[in-house]
């Protein structure tokens, strides 16, 4: 070893580290403050998500696969079901495959279910609570809230639910979006390329935006709803200082519908000759007795230090990230 060899060193400076501590406290008196209680719920499941967009980490489980969590979404809202009340967590989640400036696979994730609120509901308590948060560190003016019709119409002058996804790929060329060697995607590819290459940058930094209402394709665990021609998926997004930090829903409470949704999955996975997971029988029984009417919401907390503390990559607020291991 050289004497000039610092790698042991953690990533995220003292004052960086005091930061973080203060934000988990002011968090922590902000749900005590509103009688939402703490809980803990495993790290380590037996079942990995079928989501097509997030892939689990495996590790070895009494002779058979186990896996480290991608978010306590489940148990959590088995919590719920089995009479909780408004909880909240605060864990480490990890995704494999997920490195970058603003990406590691294990990250600081902060969720909490509210009984009795609708989406708009929890995107007003979730801006009271960043604003908590950032005060005295960040600036921020008015928040703004769009559908994310609202978004596409204004940003690019296409309607996301009715153009034809011929029009989709025409933007994205104008766009000199790059593709990857692949021109035949669907639809919804076509609208993430657009959101996360066109129109993501054009967000304003220094206010909070909430995107909601999505296309009902992107539902994933949100509730659908009726809007004059269109369905929605009860969901919303929270941007602010140009990073993605909460993604949130009105919670499905349907099991046949959500069971529908996890074999659609599976069978989208298999498509892609990847990992096909088994589905987590004991979160669809949760369902079926009965989840109740509840939103919840997932906030990214190195981010969010990221923006208070003015650091543009994600390694600069974690004591040790993967490149220090």
């Amino acid at each position: 070893m050289t004497a000039d060899n610092t790698s042991w060193r953690p990533g995220a400076a003292l004052a960086v580290m005091q930061q973080r501590a203060r934000m988990l406290q002011q968090l922590r008196a902000f749900f005590v403050q509103r009688g939402v209680m703490e809980v803990e719920t495993p790290l380590l499941n037996r079942h990995a998500v079928t989501d097509v967009h997030i892939d689990s980490l495996s590790v070895p489980l009494d002779g058979a696969a186990g896996y480290l969590h991608t978010s306590p979404e489940y148990p959590m809202k088995r919590l719920l079901a089995a009479g909780s009340g408004p909880i909240y967590q605060l864990c480490k989640v990890f995704r494999a495959g997920e490195a970058g400036r603003r990406h590691n696979p294990e990250f600081t994730l902060l969720e909490w279910y509210r009984p009795g609120f609708d989406h708009h509901a929890l995107m007003q308590e979730l801006d009271d609570l960043i604003r908590a948060l950032l005060a005295g560190s960040f600036r921020m003016d008015e928040t703004l809230k769009l559908s994310y019709r609202q978004l596409f119409q204004q940003t690019l002058q296409l309607d996301p639910f009715t153009c034809a996804v011929d029009d989709l790929q025409q933007q994205a060329r104008q766009y000199r979006i790059e593709l990857g060697g692949q021109s035949e995607l669907e639809r919804d590819a076509w609208l993430d390329l657009l959101l996360t290459h066109v129109i993501e940058p054009q967000l304003p930094a220094n206010r909070p935006v909430f995107i909601y209402d999505y296309p009902a394709s992107q539902s994933a665990l949100a509730r659908l709803q009726q809007w004059d021609d269109i369905t929605v998926a009860c969901r919303f997004e929270l941007y602010l200082g140009g990073l993605e930090l909460a993604n949130g829903y009105h919670e499905l409470q349907d099991p046949i519908e959500q069971r529908r949704r996890f074999e659609r999955d599976q069978q989208q996975r298999r498509q892609q000759g990847r990992f096909v997971p088994e589905l987590d029988e004991k979160f669809l029984a949760a369902l079926e007795h009965g989840l109740p009417d509840c939103a919840g919401v997932a906030l990214g907390i190195d981010r969010l230090l990221m923006i208070a503390t003015g650091k543009d990559d994600i390694h600069d607020v974690l004591s040790f990230s993967i490149e220090r291991l």
